[in-house]
């Protein structure tokens, strides 16, 4: 049967996909929108209240301890 573009497809449609670096994938998504958000708090740094930033730096440190973790797991790996 013809493809949207006319094509004959050609071999099976379903491949496996290696999942080995699937947690990684997930944790820079996580960490890439986490930047995003400290980016936008340095940037008004100065002009908010203390306690405020006492928020983040709790947030900074609820995140911090997966991303250790995850760290002590990735280095820790006996089958590289």
């Amino acid at each position: 049967m013809p493809f949207e573009s006319g094509q004959v497809p050609q071999g099976e449609a379903r491949t496996r996909l290696v999942m080995q670096y699937y947690p990684y994938l997930l944790m820079f998504v996580v960490f890439d929108v986490v930047g995003m958000f400290l980016f936008a708090w340095g940037m008004s740094y100065r002009t908010i209240p203390l306690d405020a930033s006492f928020l983040v730096l709790l947030f900074l440190f609820l995140l911090a301890a997966p991303l250790g973790y995850a760290l002590h797991l990735a280095l820790h790996r006996e089958n590289w």
